[in-house]
């Protein structure tokens, strides 16, 4: 048995944030993941401002580091198209922010050697998890290799099938909260900006939900598309059919796919919207990231998310150990703080979420998006931390 502080299940960037957060804590910290890294995780690659600003809250040097690192694109507007084909490019080139694409094999490598940096972290690598165990005074969790840890507390780090959630937790996915993703890396596509655009194509057959073409370094693009799970349920699409038509049939996009290449299948995923609070933590346990269900509604982007939780937990668990206190009355002020930085953020997007789903109202919100910066800002907010936020949430502070 491995005796440790703190276990993290799950080492992508809400796990490695916490533990890249715990450097100086002088907590003993396991960090496990299934994983060994750099490894592909399916996503949108897309790191938005709000991910660059809460890398400059980390130590160790983790913005810096970031700054330097290759293996990203600078993105400087985000164009929408509405199911008439109108089109707003809305720049970030004068609002101070920056946005990347970054592939996570990369991106949540860099993030994970971050983490290992600090002498209090020891990762335990390639094992899933077996079993999780609480006991009176500890959580025990025991790997496939048979290999055990033990841990004051643990933070369920590991995604939308959280083990942690799973074992710990009686919280259960919502398909009306929740949103089905397929992506697709491709080379040689044509037609993006100037200003590397992020895009988002709101079609039809799509809404709420949309199709995106996202740049990547090497003249790669991260290509795919997201729908509502209960709109799925509803439809019952075949999605990978869909996507390979919107690219192949498209009269909006296929002649930029006339010349590209796939460089890979069609890859799945799931994603657990924030647009409904859950219960993030309980006796001796924290969700973080997708595990707790903290995407953004209307983007779908999770990472900005899932390092703030990281950043939340760490000092949540320090405070754990001062007061000698993990048991789910002390811990339920994990959640409270979570959604006191979040909630006015997932709320707003999900009553955006809900107006997009109008092909008139999307219609109309991309046309007035061209001129209205209210309306830039609004469409915006699922991907930065915009001036918008600070006006209807406060100072911007309730948002660190």
């Amino acid at each position: 048995m491995s005796e440790f502080d703190v276990a993290i299940v799950g080492a992508g960037p809400a796990g490695s944030t916490a533990a890249i957060a715990l450097h100086e804590s002088g907590l003993r910290v396991a960090l496990i993941d299934k994983a060994v890294f750099p490894r592909d995780k399916t996503c949108g690659d897309a790191l938005s401002p709000d991910v660059v600003n809460q890398l400059g809250m980390l130590p160790l040097d983790t913005a810096q580091l970031f700054d330097q690192m290759d293996e990203k694109i600078w993105c400087k507007a985000v164009r929408f198209v509405s199911p008439d084909y109108s089109k707003a490019d809305v720049s970030l080139n004068n609002t101070g922010l920056l946005g990347y694409v970054s592939p996570r094999l990369d991106f949540d490598a860099f993030m994970f050697n971050q983490a290992i940096q600090s002498d209090c972290v020891t990762a335990f690598l390639g094992e899933s998890v077996k079993k999780i165990v609480h006991e009176e005074n500890r959580i025990n969790i025991e790997l496939e290799n048979g290999e055990n840890i033990s841990a004051s507390i643990v933070l369920g780090a590991d995604g939308a099938h959280s083990v942690v959630a799973r074992s710990l937790s009686d919280e259960r996915p919502d398909k009306n909260h929740h949103c089905a993703g397929l992506r697709q890396y491709y080379e040689n596509v044509t037609g993006f900006s100037d200003d590397n655009a992020v895009e988002l194509h709101f079609y039809n057959e799509l809404l709420p939900g949309y199709f995106w073409v996202f740049p990547l370094p090497g003249n790669r693009a991260n290509v795919g598309l997201g729908m509502l799970s209960s709109v799925v349920a509803k439809r019952k699409p075949n999605l990978k059919k869909l996507l390979k038509e919107i690219i192949e049939t498209h009269p909006n996009v296929k002649d930029r796919f006339a010349h590209a290449k796939p460089l890979e299948e069609i890859k799945g995923f799931g994603l657990p919207l924030g647009s409904k609070k859950r219960k993030l933590s309980g006796n001796r346990y924290l969700l973080l990231g997708d595990a707790a269900s903290l995407i953004n509604p209307l983007s779908g982007e999770g990472i900005g998310n899932a390092i703030r939780s990281g950043r939340v937990a760490a000092d949540h668990v320090i405070e754990a150990f001062i007061q000698q206190s993990f048991d789910a009355k002390f811990n339920k002020a994990y959640d409270n703080e979570i959604y006191r930085r979040m909630w006015g953020e997932l709320r707003l997007n999900y009553w955006v979420q809900r107006i997009m789903r109008n092909e008139r109202l999307c219609n109309f919100i991309v046309k007035r998006a061209i001129s209205n910066s209210f309306i830039q800002e609004l469409i915006m907010s699922g991907f930065s931390a915009s001036s918008l936020k600070s006006r209807i949430f406060g100072d911007g502070k309730i948002k660190q």
